[in-house]
């Protein structure tokens, strides 16, 4: 079985070097990290951090609306793509069982992921090196910190990239899905929460029921989890009083259990896929 995997995987892995995809992901993470690197540490003097603390602070805002969707772009069309090139049909007749063919999927991808904020990230961070000088290096911890939650960020997207696939079954309903559960999650949930807020009026919901529904959301469980550990909250969110007031253990549960729950999701969906 994790041999099947593997050589899935590294199919795929083949495929998305050829799409370009490995290319496009790096490029855009190392273009975007290098932009806030160089622009966005100016506060890094007033607020008595270090420069790459700083810089991590601006690449984990960045983080949360690019990666989600990267990751979407990526594995949107897993599904939906071999339903319509009638290469489905095909890989089902090998001995490879569906778990193994999406696993395999999600395998490559999440390489792909992976390698794009890894270097795009690094991109940044030597730039905060060079400039920022020893100093700097305080922050490495953040750094790491930041890659890999962005992995699992990235880990829970992709899946339900692969979820709204089965669901769709073409690529072009698949994409208005993609496009519409990154608005959902990255965009009207907090406003969504932000007009509960107003109209509670600093009531039980404020004070009981925001907390989790915060951390429910992948994209601000992420957010909340890096900037809880950054010396440089202030220049980056305006969650700085929910990062300090949240349990660092509630953001980062979430960060584990939605890739586990949106591959078991994705899973059960492409299930009832008919090649």
């Amino acid at each position: 079985m994790p041999g099947r995997i593997l050589s899935t995987a590294r199919i795929e892995f083949l495929i998305a070097l050829r799409n370009r995809w490995v290319l496009i992901a790096t490029a855009m993470m190392a273009l975007f990290s290098l932009v806030l690197s160089i622009a966005g540490s100016a506060p890094a003097g007033d607020l008595g951090a270090d420069r790459l603390s700083v810089t991590v602070a601006s690449l984990t805002s960045l983080s949360v609306y690019l990666v989600p969707l990267i990751a979407l772009l990526i594995s949107f069309d897993a599904v939906a793509g071999e339903i319509e090139r009638g290469t489905l049909p095909l890989h089902l007749t090998y001995p490879l069982g569906r778990g193994e063919l999406l696993a395999g999927k999600l395998a490559a991808q999440l390489a792909v992921l992976a390698l794009a904020v890894t270097i795009g990230f690094s991109v940044a961070a030597a730039v905060a090196l060079q400039t920022g000088g020893p100093a700097a290096l305080e922050g490495l911890p953040a750094l790491f910190r930041l890659i890999w939650t962005s992995v699992l960020l990235g880990a829970a997207f992709l899946s339900l990239g692969h979820l709204v696939s089965s669901l769709a079954r073409r690529p072009s309903g698949a994409s208005g899905l993609a496009i519409a559960l990154w608005l959902v999650f990255i965009v009207l949930y907090d406003l969504g929460l932000l007009a509960a807020i107003v109209a509670d009026d600093g009531g039980a919901f404020t004070r009981r029921v925001f907390p989790w529904l915060l951390v429910a959301n992948p994209a601000d469980a992420f957010r909340i989890y890096n900037l809880a550990a950054s010396d440089a909250v202030g220049a980056a969110s305006g969650l700085a009083g929910a990062a300090s007031s949240i349990a660092e253990w509630k953001p980062l549960s979430s960060l584990f259990f939605w890739p586990v729950a949106a591959a078991i999701l994705s899973r059960l969906a492409f299930g009832r896929v008919q090649p």
